[in-house]
């Protein structure tokens, strides 16, 4: 029996070869294989729903029903049975459809009541493109062996839909990768590109997923999954020793690679009819379907291991690998489901933005983006599925908008917002050597954000008075292990001797949270941003903490030196934090080496509790730099990777600037220098605030530098603060409303 189905679903599909293969448009293409269908599976009706828009279904074409219905019934997602089919994504089987839950009757399509039904989803990848349905007077479920048959038929029907094979007139029936399309996803790094996709993975195209001779497939299976298994040892007998991380990975894989159920599903596909590369695309769906559903990380992980694996086979297969022959283009922006920062690191300066399906605001890979000054868009979702290389697209880093292929009028909008930005540029390079004195003549100094070498020429294009944070954590999340100290000493002397003698503060490994490294042991924490992260590790760990500062005394050699530790809540740890440092240098003096010039030690003020800490902490501290994306996360207990809760706190609410002004008097009782790092010191409005209220010192990324000079320079502190103490009067939440109108009467 089983044998006769399979040659059954061979027939069914070799039918629909010769179908697709004569001559015709695409409608003529679709109602020829309804039409193969119901007769085929002995059904009343089979119908085809093209989605043709992403909230609703078309019918597009049908044997049995009306054929006036054609483009004219449609349904939302979760409508009626078909709805719900491409809601889930699962195929829905019932001999009473009538009395199935959200079953609607469409009386439009002259369909009787029809008992049976069968539906499912016509999907690639994930990318849900319709429902293929048949339906039967009889009430009757469908056999396991007649749902499977026409799952392998909806998934040839997906690969030729992306092929192009039924290309009409109307939405539904548009070509696929040609229509404009924009992405609304979640800023990552501010700016604005335009440009051509350059994708980090190209698509995988199958074009032939009906087999012509399944023994000749199945040979070419077996032939590729012992190449791919080949690959999997090769790896693991290359993976360094103590790296266990790598090594579960790889066992992972391997265990894949070798699994015969696996291996036994595709031949399954392939004896039903389906070519080696569409049976491994076929489990590759199934994977990514259940990865949508799986609540638990570990499985997850486990089939995204699975996904990239038939990626690989795939790629053996097919012969695309990721050198496609595609030629780069000159202004690439690159598109990425999700990319490490090694990746990111060896295209450089090349990029002109990216945008990637996943991801978060303090990913490795938008810590990488900020330090390049690539704009960056994350949380696009879908937008792999859809881009080609050498589509057009235009990047709004400040809206976190993507428009692929866009229309002239969109393109021509961003076309001007650029040219005012370059015109804003130059007026803000005109300004470069000049100091950021108010009007009234307060002088605030202006820094920059860094993490890597390629960023310092930033420092005197930018007009920056020195650095106010240098992420040390770059250099250790790009390897896959610890760095040597020499190596480190190296660096951190190449970073001062680049600054030219301005100040530059070193900030200790600040790793936990989003910030993992490869070889540590992740820690399973319900929330790693409460958890062990920063000074924490660093205290727990001392010996890297110790290695690290030994690297920064010897890259000083003489010269002075500024460190500060990250995410200090409580008094003590500061202290034994600087007692390390100080304990170091005692030993570097005995060993003979230089000590730095001056040494300052400072801490990042990133939780509330420290506004309330003793009076010695700020005797005691150096510096201060206030780590405003921490500090504010945690004063409004909204985590900033989420977006339900990150853009409801404004930076101006009064309870914040209030909290922000007892750190500014606090550090003014004892004659401690104040900054504030982080992105709302380089937006020229909270800039502004910020120094009303009395800071002296803001660190930014260095492109904002311009901008917030430009507007200190023709503001009077006095005026600000007297409209921020206005509108605190009133009761307003915020005081942005009132500073914004202030500016507005300015011509600001």
């Amino acid at each position: 029996m089983p044998g006769q189905t399979d040659s059954a679903s061979r027939r069914l599909l070799g039918r629909l070869r010769g179908a697709l293969a004569e001559p015709g448009a695409g409608q003529e293409r679709l109602d020829r294989i309804t039409t193969i269908i119901a007769e085929q599976m002995g059904t009343d009706v089979c119908s085809i729903y093209l989605f043709r828009d992403a909230d609703t279904l078309e019918l597009c074409a049908t044997e049995g029903l009306k054929s006036e219905a054609v483009h004219q019934t449609r349904l939302r997602v979760g409508e009626g049975l078909v709805g719900r089919v491409a809601k889930t994504a699962q195929p829905i089987n019932t001999g009473n459809a009538p009395q199935e839950r959200g079953f609607r009757y469409m009386p439009e399509t002259g369909e009787e009541v029809l008992s049976s039904f069968l539906g499912v989803p016509i999907q690639r990848l994930g990318e849900r493109l319709g429902v293929l349905v048949v339906q039967s007077r009889e009430g009757r479920q469908y056999s396991e062996d007649e749902v499977y048959a026409l799952e392998v038929v909806a998934m040839v029907l997906a690969e030729m839909t992306e092929l192009g094979a039924f290309i009409g007139e109307g939405e539904a029936l548009a070509a696929l990768h040609q229509r404009p399309v924009m992405f609304q996803g979640t800023v990552g790094q501010e700016g604005v590109a335009v440009g051509h996709v350059w994708l980090h993975e190209p698509r995988v195209v199958v074009t032939n997923p009906i087999a012509d001779d399944p023994e000749k497939e199945l040979t070419r299976l077996r032939e590729a999954v012992d190449r791919l298994r080949v690959t999997v040892d090769e790896m693991l007998s290359s993976a360094p020793l103590g790296d266990k991380d790598q090594l579960q990975v790889l066992e992972a894989y391997r265990m894949f690679a070798n699994s015969r159920g696996w291996k036994r599903r595709m031949e399954e596909d392939i004896a039903r009819g389906l070519s080696a590369e569409a049976a491994v695309e076929k489990e590759q769906s199934a994977a990514r379907a259940r990865m949508q559903t799986v609540p638990d990380a570990y499985l997850r992980e486990r089939l995204h291991d699975l996904d990239d694996l038939s990626n690989r086979l795939l790629r053996i297969l097919t012969g695309q690998g990721e050198r496609t022959g595609a030629e780069r283009p000159a202004d690439p922006i690159l598109i990425a489901r999700n990319i490490g920062p090694g990746e990111l690191l060896e295209y450089g300066r090349a990029l002109k933005g990216i945008v990637l399906e996943e991801g978060s605001v303090g990913s490795h890979a938008a810590i990488v983006a900020r330090a390049f000054a690539i704009p960056l868009v994350i949380n696009a979702a879908r937008i792999t599925t859809e881009a080609l290389n050498g589509d057009p697209i235009l990047l709004d880093g400040e809206q976190g908008v993507v428009h692929l292929r866009p229309e002239e009028t969109v393109a021509a909008a961003f076309r001007d917002k650029m040219a005012m930005q370059a015109k804003a540029q130059k007026r803000y390079a005109a300004i470069r050597r000049e100091p950021a004195v108010s009007l009234c003549g307060q002088r605030i100094a202006l820094t920059m954000n860094a993490g890597l070498m390629a960023e310092l020429p930033s420092l005197d294009s930018s007009g920056a008075e020195g650095v106010g944070l240098f992420r040390t954590e770059l250099q250790f999340l790009v390897r896959s292990k610890v760095p040597r100290r020499s190596e480190l000493a190296a660096l951190y002397a190449r970073v001062m001797d680049a600054a030219r003698g301005k100040r530059v503060a070193f900030r200790t490994l600040d790793i936990g949270s989003d910030k993992v490294l490869s070889y540590m042991k992740p820690q399973e924490e319900p929330n790693p941003a409460l958890g062990w992260r920063a000074i924490r590790v660093g205290l727990d760990r001392p010996g890297m903490m110790r290695m690290q500062l030994q690297a920064l005394i010897r890259a000083a050699n003489g010269r002075p030196l500024t460190v500060m530790f990250p995410f200090i809540a409580q008094l003590d740890e500061f202290r034994a934090a600087r007692d390390h440092l100080l304990h170091e240098l005692d030993r570097e003096e005995r060993l003979g080496r230089v000590l730095p010039e001056k040494v300052e030690i400072g801490a990042m003020l990133e939780t509330p509790s420290m506004a309330f800490a003793p009076r010695q902490f700020f005797e005691e501290a150096d510096f201060i730099s206030i780590g405003g994306n921490d500090l504010k996360q945690f004063f409004f207990a909204a985590d900033r990777e989420n977006e339900r809760v990150r853009r409801r706190y404004d930076t101006l609410n009064v309870s914040f600037l209030t909290f922000l002004e007892l750190i500014v008097r606090r550090c003014e009782e004892t004659g401690t220098p104040l900054s504030f790092c982080g992105e709302d010191a380089g937006r020229p409005v909270e800039a502004l605030c910020f120094a009303a209220i009395g800071f002296r010192a803001l660190s930014m990324r260095p492109a904002s530098i311009g901008p917030v000079k430009h507007l200190l320079r023709k503001s009077d502190l006095s005026e600000a603060r007297a409209v921020i103490d206005a509108a605190r009067a009133t009761g307003a939440q915020s005081v942005r409303p009132a500073v914004m109108d202030w500016l507005r009467r300015r011509g600001e």
